[in-house]
């Protein structure tokens, strides 16, 4: 009906009437009843409207396309619709037309008071425009995948657009969507059934990573051999550029394995993901420390170097919005970040914005104002001082000294069907992590790592010991003791009950999860030490074990047998729920 109009792609014009005809041939059927003057104003007035008075007499074939378009677009507003739907109409054009006509879109609909509706294939077009973003996944059955509220304010330009906070964050959530829909009818193309072989339930692995320096022994093990070595010939790293796609992998099915943030397992088994509990165990603990928070170097430009300096600074500015970046909510940064502010006395939710943000984004962002710090892994945070946008305000051994870093995680069905690959994959995962832990192999860890398939970064920015430096300023004393921890003797790759419960608290401190009243069974659930147990000693590692407390820096020690009691004590925290989480029973994977 009149009420709605639509503009495609290929104009649609009458190709033997004007500019003035195409228009008046709409206005003409739809408002009959007016007197004839009127409707010939109107007509006139949306000429005017999109620029096309010299051209008012011309045919369609002697316009450009941008004119073309427009004239679209001026017969489609001149019926006074309530709404304009928009099949890609700018897809055919030069960047500078579309541009044009992007900005005139906008100026028309706000002035008119129209409601439209774009299809449109382009990231930047759909910020630009948007005031919602709904994604959509691949056909043939397409459903909405993801829907994004873009909080620019309106009249909207270009460059202002492009200078909002919120806009690399929406363009990394849409590239995001897209990747991720690319790669998953990839693996739905090429997905086989489980092979067999060297006694082992499955040898063909796809293995979740996000390139950091932490991915290390994944690295190591697919380049040394050390999959191969124990059976698992046929294993595909598969690089992810955010944990949000570890997440979706893990949960769909796409990927066997993931190294995840130590939080991860728990976070996904108590139902972190869209209230939807998946049960994910992880039986190693991969690699400790690690992580640092970085701020912006204007900070360190006016003297705010320590956490009181922040403090005082965010008192003094609270009109003014401020924003860290951590790269996941169940990510031991998120939790340590909080932590750290928490106990100086600044509420990570009210006196600060907390944003997820890619690792690999960080320094990008940091770079371009839309965040004041952040917390993450290397090697971002010594790239932000070796190129001087940023200096690392605490590391986390100064927050948690041997604090869980990344672990292996995999679903509790599938750990059930493939008991022994399970073992076989901790077994060269462990071999990995002791070859990161010899100094002698440092400089060749570090070419790996640089590689395209893996960081993807320059050599420099891999440190993997110490000292180095982490300051704007490099005449600064090095900080020692900043690097990964990847194997000791002293078990630091066994999977902690304790640890576990620890980020249960934290998770439920800031209202990611609810605090599970039935807290012991799901920690046995998510902490398979048995199969870290029994890979270590087919390896002929010690396996003693002495649990060590928790002490954190400003001095609390958790206390891991009354981790409720230990919750209501925090001052600083929000709101939490206490649940019992229901966990279907163990069973194996389909």
């Amino acid at each position: 009906g009149p009420d709605r109009m639509v503009v495609f792609q290929n104009y649609s014009l009458l190709p033997w009437r004007t500019v003035r005809e195409n228009i008046a041939l709409a206005v003409d059927a739809v408002m009959k009843g007016a007197p004839a003057a009127e409707r010939k104003a109107i007509v006139e007035k949306h000429i005017d409207m999109v620029g096309l008075r010299p051209h008012a007499d011309k045919p369609p074939e002697m316009l450009s396309g941008g004119q073309k378009q427009r004239v679209a677009i001026a017969r489609a507003l001149a019926i006074r619709p309530k709404l304009l739907l928009l099949d890609e109409p700018f897809g055919a054009l030069d960047a500078l037309t579309r541009g044009n006509l992007q900005e005139q879109l906008m100026q028309i609909c706000q002035e008119n008071h129209v409601t439209a509706v774009m299809v449109t294939h382009d990231v930047d077009e759909a910020v630009l425009l948007s005031d919602r973003i709904v994604m959509l996944t691949n056909g043939p059955e397409s459903k909405i995948g993801g829907i994004l509220e873009v909080d620019i304010p309106r009249p909207r330009k270009r460059m202002e657009v492009v200078e909002h906070p919120s806009y690399y964050s929406l363009r990394s959530e849409m590239i995001y969507f897209l990747n991720q829909q690319k790669r998953i009818k990839k693996i739905r193309a090429r997905k086989t059934a489980a092979i067999a072989r060297h006694g082992l339930e499955k040898v063909n692995l796809d293995i979740g990573f996000v390139p950091l320096t932490a991915c290390a022994p994944l690295a190591v093990a697919q380049e040394k051999g050390f999959f191969a070595k124990h059976g698992l010939d046929e294993v595909n790293l598969v690089r992810e550029t955010s944990w949000r796609g570890i997440v979706d992998g893990i949960s769909g099915g796409y990927i066997d394995a993931a190294q995840m943030p130590s939080g991860m397992p728990m976070w996904l088994t108590l139902g972190g993901n869209e209230d939807r509990p998946l049960p994910v165990v992880t039986s190693l603990t991969m690699t400790r420390n690690g992580n640092a928070i970085t701020l912006s170097k204007r900070f360190y430009d006016q003297g705010i170097q320590s956490l009181p300096d922040f403090k005082n600074y965010l008192r003094l500015t609270r009109t003014q919005r401020h924003t860290m970046g951590v790269v996941h909510p169940s990510s031991m940064h998120n939790l340590l970040l909080r932590y750290w502010l928490a106990a100086g006395g600044v509420d990570p939710d009210k006196d600060v914005d907390i944003r997820t943000i890619p690792p690999a984004q960080m320094v990008a962002d940091l770079k371009a104002g839309s965040i004041d710090g952040y917390c993450v892994g290397e090697p971002w945070n010594f790239r932000a001082a070796e190129e001087g946008i940023g200096f690392t305000a605490a590391t986390d051994l100064e927050i948690w000294l041997g604090h869980p870093g990344k672990v292996l995680g995999v679903r509790e069905d599938w750990a059930a069907a493939y008991p022994n690959t399970h073992i076989a994959l901790v077994k060269a995962l462990l071999e990995a992590c002791y070859y990161c832990s010899v100094p002698e192999n440092a400089e060749e860890i570090r070419e790996i790592l640089a590689r395209r398939e893996y960081v993807s970064t320059d050599i420099d920015y891999i440190q993997l010991e110490d000292p180095y430096s982490d300051r704007c300023d490099l005449s600064y004393p090095m900080r020692e003791y900043a690097h990964h921890q990847f194997y000791a003797e002293s078990a630091i790759n066994r999977p902690s009950r304790t640890e576990q419960t620890w980020i249960v608290t934290q998770l439920a401190r800031w209202g990611h999860t609810p605090f599970p009243r039935n807290w012991v069974e799901i920690i046995e659930r998510v902490c398979k030490v048995g199969v870290y147990s029994t890979a270590a000693r087919e390896l002929g590692l010690d396996v003693n074990y002495t649990r060590q407390p928790i002490e954190m820096f400003d001095g609390t020690v958790f206390n891991g047998d009354d981790p409720l009691a230990y919750l209501n004590s925090l001052l600083v925290k929000r709101d939490f729920s206490v649940a019992e989480v229901i966990l279907d029973s163990p069973r194996r994977a389909a």
